[in-house]
């Protein structure tokens, strides 16, 4: 009598081919699912940020009974002592103080307290006498309370990451960075005047700031955003609306790779290049043809220390400022130094756009395409060459020129947050 063969209970080879293969597939369709929510989740997060930061705006108007000053900070006074730097009131106000910080300092330095930095609040607001390069040995003279100027990286908080200054989706870190952020102050829609505001540092008085005339003047005309450098402003002064207006915006950090959004193109004679017609290094082929978002070869860029986002207590542009010129990942408008001159527009890692705070607390992510006018029409100033973009007009920039002008009184349309 013939038996009958047993079934078998395993797989053959090709079956198990044809699993493995399926499963191949399906992880490959996968991945880029997973790296998509990841994304998706640190833009999240990044939103959160922000939403964190317009609270600490408006419970710090809701203290003081106006927005915090973007360029405050306190002068050399007579015979200062410093640990470090030069003590000379004499000198220029750009010199390395170590007995004052030479009223450089961003908007976000008084917004720390009310963003869960008390710690560091305390320490800038007090004598300190740590060293943080060597911090197991004491100072014997102590930094002043609210700190040196914001190069030293021996001042603790200069050098300090605060997370929720950090987008999730930037992976800048370390030196020659100090602290870095992705957050910056809206300047408005015009470069003119945005690093110096209506009053002019004193080494004759003292390291005082005082108001100057002619600064003033030029200051009126060309600083039409929610932040004026030097000069305190209120909700009251944001006549177009608050749901209308941009007051901080996100900014990418530079990573030294020559990113157009990173840093900056030096050129002969700004500002008067870029003020003139913002497309300026565009028109100039200085970008790389191949790689438009990176400075084409040969073209002399900022120095190395100076990249975008690198001091987030600095008030300086190129380092906690943004102008509603070029919409979003738009390279920056170079200037000729430091990040002191040139157009600097909100940039992000996240693919498309860069997110912003309205003046009223509400976060949108504005595209890369948003309608921004004519971007080779002059920047409006006190004395416009063209005769066109005068003080007190509408901005040439459009939509997205509209919503970095604090009181311009141009009609917004436009549904911003859906």
């Amino acid at each position: 009598m013939k038996r009958s063969a047993r079934p078998s209970n395993g797989f053959t080879l090709v079956e198990l081919l044809v699993v493995i293969a399926i499963i191949g597939i399906l992880v490959g369709l996968l991945l880029p699912a997973v790296q998509a929510a990841r994304e998706a989740a640190r833009r999240m997060s990044c939103s959160n940020n922000f939403k964190q930061l317009g609270l600490a705006v408006h419970n710090y108007h809701s203290a003081y009974k106006q927005l915090p000053i973007h360029g405050v900070g306190t002068g050399s006074p007579p015979n200062g002592a410093a640990p470090f730097g030069s003590v000379d009131a004499t000198t220029n106000w750009w010199t390395n103080y170590g007995d004052s910080n030479a009223w450089r300092l961003s908007a976000l330095v008084g917004l720390t307290p009310f963003m869960e930095q008390q710690a560091i609040w305390d320490e800038i607001s007090n004598p300190s006498y740590i060293n943080a390069i060597d911090p197991d040995n004491r100072l014997t003279v102590a930094w002043p309370p609210m700190g040196p100027t914001v190069q030293f990286i021996q001042y603790r908080p200069w050098v300090t990451e605060i997370p929720m200054l950090r987008c999730p989706s930037d992976p800048g870190v370390g030196l020659p960075a100090q602290g870095r952020t992705n957050y910056a102050a809206c300047l408005g829609d015009s470069m003119e005047w945005s690093v110096r505001g209506p009053k002019q540092h004193q080494a004759s008085r003292g390291g005082e700031v005082v108001t100057n005339q002619t600064w003033a003047l030029r200051s009126l005309a060309a600083d039409r955003g929610v932040f004026v450098p030097h000069k305190d402003s209120k909700f009251r002064d944001i006549l177009d609306g608050l749901s209308n207006t941009v007051a901080f915006a996100e900014i990418l950090t530079d990573l030294g790779d020559r990113d157009s959004r990173g840093t900056q193109s030096i050129n002969g004679n700004p500002p008067n290049e870029i003020r003139l017609n913002p497309s300026y290094c565009v028109d100039n082929n200085q970008l790389d043809p191949e790689r438009p978002k990176y400075w084409a070869t040969g073209i002399p860029t900022e120095n190395a220390n100076n990249g975008r986002g690198f001091k987030w207590a600095d008030f300086r542009p190129n380092f906690s400022g943004v102008h509603t010129i070029f919409p979003p990942n738009a390279p920056i408008g170079g200037g000729n130094n430091s990040g002191q001159t040139g157009m600097f527009p909100p940039s992000s890692r996240h693919q498309g756009g860069a997110h912003v705070l309205l003046a009223d607390g509400a976060v949108i992510f504005i595209t890369d395409s948003i309608e921004s006018g004519d971007l080779h029409q002059e920047m409006v100033w006190q004395t416009p060459v063209n005769g066109v973009s005068v003080p007190g007009s509408q901005s040439p920039y459009g939509l997205w020129g509209a919503l970095g002008t604090r009181a311009s009184r141009e009609t917004i349309q436009e549904q911003l947050n859906q």
